[in-house]
């Protein structure tokens, strides 16, 4: 499975809209562009692949693995991306504002079974982060 994040940055924060085969699935929201700085922002565009997580905190949800000098970025609930992410992404159902979002819970239990689905059949997730051109 392969999915793409197109991103649009702010300085408050980064918006995304999640793809699929061309699909929406849903919209994305994240820290700002700050050169990858850990816990203040978003990671950077290329390719990553996704694992499911399981954690105290948040239950089960998804990894993004192999990013340059950051770990444990997640996809996880969130509605404001400076108050709630530490570099993750938060899927929303709609978008409010740059790094804002209405809903998210909602998206990313959409976005969570649709995931484990794949990886249940032994799938690769592939996530290809760009922005628009």
């Amino acid at each position: 499975m392969k999915l793409v994040l197109t991103r649009t940055y702010f300085p408050e924060g980064t918006n995304g809209k999640l793809e699929c085969e061309g699909k929406l699935i849903c919209n994305t929201i994240e820290l700002p562009w700050k050169n990858n700085e850990t816990k203040v922002s978003c990671i950077p565009e290329g390719n990553y692949f996704i694992k499911k997580r399981y954690s105290q905190k948040f239950q089960w949800h998804l990894e993004v693995l192999d990013v340059k000098n950051r770990s444990l970025i997640l996809f996880h609930p969130a509605n404001n991306a400076l108050q709630e992410l530490n570099g993750c992404i938060a899927p929303v159902t709609k978008l409010s504002g740059p790094g804002l979002g209405l809903m998210s819970r909602k998206a990313f239990i959409s976005l969570k079974s649709m995931f484990y689905k794949a990886l249940d059949k032994k799938e690769s997730v592939e996530l290809i982060i760009q922005s628009y051109y």
